[in-house]
């Protein structure tokens, strides 16, 4: 068991540079806790402070520091069209002065509304961005990487190191954490396919701390795979700082249970999530990540897997920018119509329908 000074000291030993506003705040959620039956707050490192934010900020500050310890003068990294992680990469080559590369998905959001949300932010962050079919997006990035090499540069691909270094960052998470909590919660949960979770798994197990790790995931992979590759990461990461700790697959839980029908395409459940935190704590999730996994944690507790009067923070990863990829999907949701009065001398709501009508 170490101490939270400890364990900064272990994460020291790795090159980093600064790019996340830290420690990112904890907002106690009272009138959703009464709803829940639960004592519920947000971890919010939506505002880790890098154009809008989110969980990559941590990371790529270890990532970064990898990069420009290895001379990297380009960097190269992406994934789905509506990627938080490249959108991320961009703010930071901006801030860093480096060049960002992207090759993102040309997949179903890309179609269906073109240059919005992260898409757009990217363009104006300076990125240069393609989309490419998604079968051939690893070899894409690879292929790139060698025509800039053969230009005399040296390009850096985000993708190969993100996930351990990024749950060393999370590691750390868990110690600021521990220093805003007046004791530790008896539950974390968080969106999470591999990384994330690896890290504050890696946190709860280094601190000693009786917490309790809940990630749901966005994407159908089988539950072995993901446990196996969580307790992987966590365990390079804890070798990365010098540490004999080793998590175990049986240690990790993570859930698929409320992805829906695909990556990217949103649930009801998710809409109705983001709806309820926003109008009772204006707080907004995304429509990809978080929303998904906050549907997850509202359903536990509701379904009593997550007891009455429990402790529960959840650890906000950001992708608020997708919501306006979405908008259709929240606009057809919510019922939302425009509401235009031509004449306010027949006043605001005389033409709102009596009940029944």
């Amino acid at each position: 068991m170490l101490t939270v000074e400890q364990l900064r000291e272990a994460m020291g030993r790795l090159p980093r540079v600064e790019l996340a506003v830290l420690p990112t705040p904890v907002h106690e959620c009272p009138n959703l806790s009464r709803e829940l039956g639960i004592s519920l707050a947000v971890k919010r490192d939506d505002l880790t402070g890098l154009a809008f934010g989110g969980n990559k900020t941590r990371k790529f500050e270890f990532v970064f520091g990898d990069a420009l310890q290895k001379g990297a003068d380009v960097i190269v990294a992406g994934f789905g069209s509506q990627s938080n992680f490249a959108r991320q990469a961009a703010a930071a080559c901006a801030r860093l002065g480096l060049k960002c590369y992207l090759v993102n998905r040309y997949d179903d959001r890309a179609r269906k509304v073109g240059i919005q949300g992260n898409y757009l932010l990217d363009f104006i962050l300076g990125a240069r961005v393609w989309l490419v079919p998604p079968e051939q997006l690893a070899d894409a990035r690879r292929k790139l990487a060698e025509e800039l090499r053969a230009l005399g540069h040296r390009p850096y691909i985000l993708n190969d190191t993100e996930a351990v270094l990024g749950a060393v960052a999370y590691a750390g998470c868990v110690a600021e954490l521990t220093e805003q909590l007046a004791e530790p919660p008896q539950y974390l949960v968080l969106a999470s396919g591999s990384g994330t979770q690896a890290g504050v798994l890696l946190g709860v197990k280094a601190l000693g701390l009786p917490t309790r790790v809940i990630g749901f995931r966005p994407s159908r992979v089988p539950d072995a795979t993901v446990k196996e590759q969580i307790a992987a990461i966590a365990t390079e990461a804890a070798a990365l700082m010098g540490l004999k700790i080793r998590v175990q697959p049986e240690e990790v839980e993570n859930s698929e249970d409320y992805v829906g029908e695909a990556y990217g395409i949103v649930t009801p459940a998710c809409l109705d999530a983001i709806e309820l935190l926003a109008r009772t704590e204006g707080i907004l999730l995304d429509p990809v990540y978080s929303g998904k996994a906050f549907s997850g944690l509202v359903d536990y507790v509701r379904r009593g897997i997550i007891p009455t009067g429990s402790r529960v923070v959840f650890i906000h990863t950001g992708g608020q920018p997708a919501i306006f990829a979405y908008a259709s999907e929240f606009i057809e949701h919510g019922g939302y119509r425009m509401q235009v009065v031509e004449d306010i001398r027949r006043g605001i709501l005389s033409p709102v329908p009596a009940p029944g009508d």
